[in-house]
């Protein structure tokens, strides 16, 4: 019998945009990575180090993590711990749509105030019961949730609307642009580091070295995290392992499960499991 995972993942179908993560005491450290939605977070107990690019910032229990999508970050246990916390990611095109933005900038990325604890709380804990229960009555109605995730994110304090595009930081040479546009368009059949580098007339080395300082990691993390990505949302959308690692460039499913428990600290099968949700409720 399979033992229970510290980490749980819910979605419900009426409310594809959102997907919440709930991991209880767990041991589990969190190498730098970033996601495609928006992330906002809540440390139940224990306590971590969140890094960033804007620095360093140490969260306790109540500490309130807000992520813009493409924002590298890492969370790792000051001492070598057990912690719980919840995640919520939304969808960012839903989300710009919803609110008629180009985009969010989150001013500060952490913050301790009672009443967005209390909010983002409320949020989570609908999606965690709806998840729960079998009973589509008892499921979160679409617009009463989303009225209260806007209501969270139209707080000055909170989040400021983009009228256009955040920027992009700029990498500083044309090889590393054309690497990042490559992996993007197609992060499943992109070209190597090493074809890449030959391409621009570089080494590998030489270009290893200009793409970490242009984006803060290494090409194959940025790539392999690009691909991470792909295979959780095909995962997510039903899609099975097999076919969701194949999609993705993945040498086989084992690779990717490798790669995925390494990220997430649960296996590509586990994380799809948690993902049964009951019916819809009505709109």
């Amino acid at each position: 019998m399979r033992s229970p995972s510290p980490h749980q993942f819910h979605r419900l179908a009426a409310l594809p945009w959102a997907e919440l993560r709930v991991s209880q005491q767990s041991p589990h450290c969190y190498r730098l990575h970033m996601h495609a939605e928006y992330s906002l977070g809540i440390v139940d107990q224990g306590q971590t180090l969140f890094q960033h690019a804007d620095g360093c910032e140490l969260l306790t229990a109540g500490s309130v993590v807000l992520i813009e999508p493409g924002i590298w970050h890492a969370c790792n246990p000051a001492q070598v711990t057990h912690w719980s916390y919840r995640m919520l990611y939304i969808n960012a095109d839903w989300l710009h749509a919803q609110m008629g933005v180009a985009g969010l900038r989150f001013p500060q990325r952490t913050t301790h105030a009672t009443d967005t604890h209390h909010l983002l709380h409320a949020l989570c804990r609908q999606l965690e019961t709806g998840h729960a229960s079998a009973s589509a009555s008892t499921a979160p109605h679409a617009s009463d949730w989303t009225a209260q995730l806007l209501h969270l994110l139209t707080q000055p304090a909170i989040a400021e609307p983009l009228a256009t595009a955040p920027p992009t930081r700029q990498p500083e040479t044309a090889a590393v642009q054309h690497a990042l546009e490559q992996w993007h368009q197609h992060p499943d059949t992109a070209p190597s580091v090493q074809t890449l580098a030959q391409t621009q007339g570089m080494s590998a080395s030489r270009f290893i070295r200009h793409f970490k300082t242009a984006t803060g990691v290494t090409p194959g993390a940025y790539r392999l995290n690009l691909r991470l990505n792909g295979a959780r949302r095909l995962l997510a959308q039903g899609t099975p392992l097999a076919e969701a690692a194949h999609a993705m460039g993945f040498a086989d499913q084992s690779h990717l499960q490798r790669a995925f428990k390494s990220h997430h600290a649960l296996t590509p099968g586990r994380y799809a499991q948690g993902l049964a949700s009951p019916a819809p409720a009505s709109l």
